[in-house]
């Protein structure tokens, strides 16, 4: 950013035509320069630091990219776990056939000690 130049001489001829003597004119008029000077300077290191931080913050294609890669991949683990959770019901469901068969069988068995046991079956 280019500084807004102080016009010290249209300053100086506006305070002598206000009465201000020439050379206090001239002494306040190169102050008010030197205080324009260091407010730009300091106005345009604020907006350096400012564009520094903010370019930090702004986010590039490829972090982009590397984002929508990341969601890819935790897409892809979310899948396999679904399919983990899926093959770990199916295995439950093949467990719980075995076990009502077991289950029948005992039963079956109990029924028919008892049965016999109790002359319920004319054995």
């Amino acid at each position: 950013m280019a500084g807004i130049p102080f016009a010290s001489l249209g300053y100086v001829e506006k305070l002598k035509a206000a009465g201000v003597p020439e050379e206090q004119a001239k002494v306040q008029a190169d102050a008010m320069r030197v205080q324009a000077e260091t407010q730009t300077a300091a106005v345009q290191k604020a907006l350096d630091k400012y564009d520094e931080a903010s370019r930090e913050d702004l986010a590039t294609k490829g972090d982009i990219q590397d984002v929508r890669k990341e969601i890819q991949d935790v897409r892809k683990e979310i899948q396999d776990v679904r399919n983990e959770v899926q093959d770990v019901r199916l295995e439950m469901k093949a467990m719980e056939m075995r076990l009502l068969k077991w289950q029948i069988g005992l039963s079956a068995a109990i029924i028919a000690i008892m049965a016999k046991g109790f002359g319920w079956l004319g054995f």
